[in-house]
C-alpha cells in the first residue's frame, strides 16, 4: 500500500496502471467507514498477489486530486487500468462485495481455482482487451443500431485503430445527426483532421513545415490549426489541446468558434466511456480530462 500525492500520482497510479491495475482508495483520517474499508483493502490485496496495487490518497491533504476525480463522499475506491479510470465503488462495502468487484475487473490469471467450489475458471480476456471491445460493440450495434454509445464507441475504437474507412461505413448511418448529438459532431472532426491529412506522409514533416510560419507568427492561426489537425491525427490530443489554447488566448472567437469547438471535440474523444459503478453512480471523471476542461474555462472566462 502506498500514500499519493500530486508529486507521485504519475508514477504510481498513471504509469503503474499501464502494466497492473491500482485500485485507488480515497479516505480522510476522521472518516470512521474508512477505517473498516482500509483494512480489508489491504487484506485483499495480500490476497490477490499482484493482481492489482492498493494505493491511498488522503482527500483532505490533496484535494487537487480529489476534484480531478470528482470524489463527492468518502470512502470512495476507483480501479485504473490503463492509465484510465475504469470503475469504482463508494462506501464500505462488505469482503464479499469488493472482492467480486475485483473478480469482475481484474483480468484473470492463466488458471485459478474457485474458492467454494475447488473449481478451475479458465483465462479471459482483460476489460481494455480491443479485440473483445470490438466484438462487444459490434454485437451491441446489430442488436441495436439505434444506440449511440454503442456507435460512438465502436468508430472511435475503429479510428484509434486506424480502420479508417471502416470508421466511416460505421458512422455513416448517423452521419447526419452531427447537428444534434455532439459526440456525433466530435467523430466528425476527428475524421475531418485524418482526411486533412491524408495527403501529407509525413507527418513530422508536416508539423515541422507550421511550427516554423508559427515561429514566425504566433497569431498565424491557420498554421496552428493544420499542426493540431495533424496532431489529432497522430493521436497526440494533450498537444492537440495545447495548441488550441494557444489560439484561445489570442482570439477567442477565432473562424467562427473552431478552436474551442475543436477543442470540446477532443474532450469527448478522450473522456473514458461510462460505466456503472456498484452505488449506480457513474465512473470519476478521468483526471487528464479534468485538467484540460479546467484549462478550457480559465481560458475562455479570462
Amino acid at each position: 500500500m502506498i500514500n499519493v500525492t500530486v508529486a507521485n500520482f504519475d508514477a504510481e497510479v498513471v504509469a503503474a496502471s499501464m502494466q497492473t491495475p491500482v485500485l485507488v482508495d480515497f479516505w480522510a483520517p476522521w472518516c470512521g467507514p474508512c477505517k473498516v474499508v482500509g483494512p480489508l483493502l489491504e487484506k485483499l490485496e495480500i490476497d490477490y498477489a499482484g493482481r492489482f496495487k492498493l494505493v491511498k490518497i488522503d482527500s483532505d491533504e490533496q484535494q487537487e486530486l480529489s476534484q480531478a476525480f470528482g470524489i463527492r463522499s468518502i470512502p470512495t475506491c476507483v480501479l485504473m487500468s490503463g492509465g484510465k479510470p475504469v470503475d469504482g465503488f463508494m462506501g464500505a462495502l462488505p469482503e464479499g462485495e469488493i472482492k467480486a468487484f475485483l473478480d469482475k475487473n481484474l483480468p484473470a490469471g492463466e488458471v485459478l481455482e474457485a474458492e467454494v467450489t475447488g473449481e478451475t475458471v479458465s483465462d479471459a480476456p482483460a476489460a481494455d482487451d480491443p479485440v473483445a471491445r470490438h466484438e462487444a460493440l459490434q454485437q451491441a450495434l446489430l442488436k441495436n443500431p439505434d444506440d449511440e454509445d454503442a456507435r460512438f464507441n465502436f468508430v472511435k475504437l475503429l479510428l484509434q485503430e486506424g480502420r479508417i474507412e471502416d470508421a466511416k461505413a460505421a458512422f455513416a448511418p448517423v452521419i447526419a445527426k452531427t447537428k444534434l448529438v455532439r459526440r456525433f459532431d466530435s467523430l466528425q472532426r476527428w475524421m475531418n483532421a485524418i482526411d486533412f491529412t491524408t495527403d501529407r506522409i509525413d507527418l513530422t514533416d508536416v508539423t515541422t513545415g507550421f511550427d516554423a510560419k508559427i515561429a514566425a507568427n504566433k497569431r498565424d492561426f491557420d498554421a496552428r490549426f493544420g499542426k493540431t489537425q495533424t496532431l489529432m491525427t497522430a493521436q497526440e490530443w494533450t498537444a492537440a489541446m495545447d495548441e488550441l489554447l494557444e489560439i484561445l488566448m489570442r482570439d477567442k472567437s477565432w473562424a467562427e468558434d473552431l478552436a474551442r469547438k475543436t477543442y470540446i471535440a477532443i474532450l469527448d474523444i478522450i473522456e473514458p466511456p461510462k460505466v456503472k459503478v456498484a452505488d449506480g453512480q457513474i465512473p470519476p471523471v478521468d483526471p487528464t480530462v479534468a485538467t484540460y476542461r479546467r484549462r478550457l474555462s480559465s481560458v475562455v472566462l479570462s
